[in-house]
């Protein structure tokens, strides 16, 4: 497999330094040509990761995303979701097929409300036995320093899915497979609301004990929106255990490792974003001042969306929407969550 990476963010960084890590030749895309002359000179991503160190002669470095598509037999896609309509406006409708497609985007499309592979099978006919999703408590940042982590891959089709996991596995990266497409990206969207929630808790000054209590409450809605989504087997590691075992497993670090990371860590951006929220940042001002992308903004919006029809219990991700989209002030949306958590 010959695999391009769409993305030259620190997520997109990561997954290029693990693959390269594993002795793969990669195309990768990337919008900067100036980005791209100094990557050359440097060995590393001048702006994401500085601290890893690439052979240039593993890297096939183009601001063209036709070049990076057409010479790829693989394609990760690591962006964040609100460019990835304006991003592949620019390619045609048959550039993606035969393609394989591995999602790390962790967000939902922007004002349509749909995920990456709804919209590829629209726009694109990308089958979703093509597509693939690569999610889990992992930070970038960790990735780069080679901290053990743990990515799970999600595909319909489990055999090329193990397949693909294989090209992953390094001393400081291992892989978990299932067949739980929807369920996993539903559940990477949801975590980022709540990561911001945590954020917005911690800059209103609870403690400790208050937060332990939002995050259980925030894992049970979690989980209740993906189950009342009707589209996934939620925690199931393949098809054959479902029907053998019945059984669901929210506990697995695809759902509620990424939760638990995402809520309690100083490198989550969401939780940054949330924490200056809580401390009385405008969103305008919060997005200024990180310069960086926290998904679980337009994703609060996108959910709440999609819960309308849903119509799931989602008291915790709905006040996170209120406060950032309606302007509710931080304190009294969480004077109202105080009362619902149990």
């Amino acid at each position: 497999m010959t695999f391009g990476i769409i993305g030259s963010g620190s997520w997109g960084t990561a997954l290029a330094k693990i693959l390269t890590d594993n002795g793969q030749h990669i195309n990768w895309w990337n919008r900067n040509d100036q980005a791209i002359a100094q990557f050359k000179v440097r060995a590393h991503n001048p702006q994401y990761l500085t601290s890893a160190k690439f052979d240039m002669n593993q890297l096939s470095l183009s601001a063209d995303i036709n070049e990076v598509i057409e010479k790829s037999d693989v394609l990760v896609i690591a962006v964040p979701s609100a460019y990835i309509i304006d991003l592949f406006s620019t390619i045609s409708k048959t550039a993606l097929s035969g393609k394989k497609i591995i999602s790390a985007v962790k967000g939902i499309l922007p004002d349509i409300d749909i995920l990456l592979n709804d919209f590829l099978s629209k726009n694109f006919e990308v089958p979703i036995s093509n597509y693939f999703s690569v999610m889990g408590p992992c930070h970038a940042e960790e990735v780069a320093a080679e901290k053990l982590s743990y990515l799970t891959f999600s595909g319909i089709d489990i055999n090329t899915t193990n397949q693909i996991s294989t090209y992953f596995k390094t001393d400081y990266l291992k892989t978990v497979t299932n067949d739980d497409i929807y369920g996993v990206q539903y559940a990477a969207v949801l975590k980022n609301i709540y990561a911001l929630g945590a954020g917005i808790a911690h800059g209103l000054d609870y403690g400790d004990n208050f937060l332990s209590v939002l995050i259980a409450n925030c894992a049970d809605e979690m989980a209740r929106f993906i189950t009342t989504s009707g589209k996934t087997n939620v925690g199931l590691e393949s098809a054959s255990l479902a029907e053998e075992n019945n059984v669901q497993n929210y506990k697995a670090s695809v759902y509620l490792g990424d939760l638990l990371v995402t809520c309690y860590s100083l490198f989550s951006r969401n939780r940054t974003f949330g924490n200056m929220i809580g401390k009385g940042y405008s969103v305008k001002s919060a997005q200024l001042e990180m310069n960086m992308v926290a998904e679980g903004y337009n994703a609060s919006r996108c959910i709440y969306n999609i819960n309308k029809q849903i119509n799931a219990n989602m008291p915790i991700a709905e006040t996170v929407y209120n406060i950032l989209w309606n302007k509710i002030p931080a304190d009294e949306g969480f004077k109202m969550i105080e009362e619902i958590l149990v």
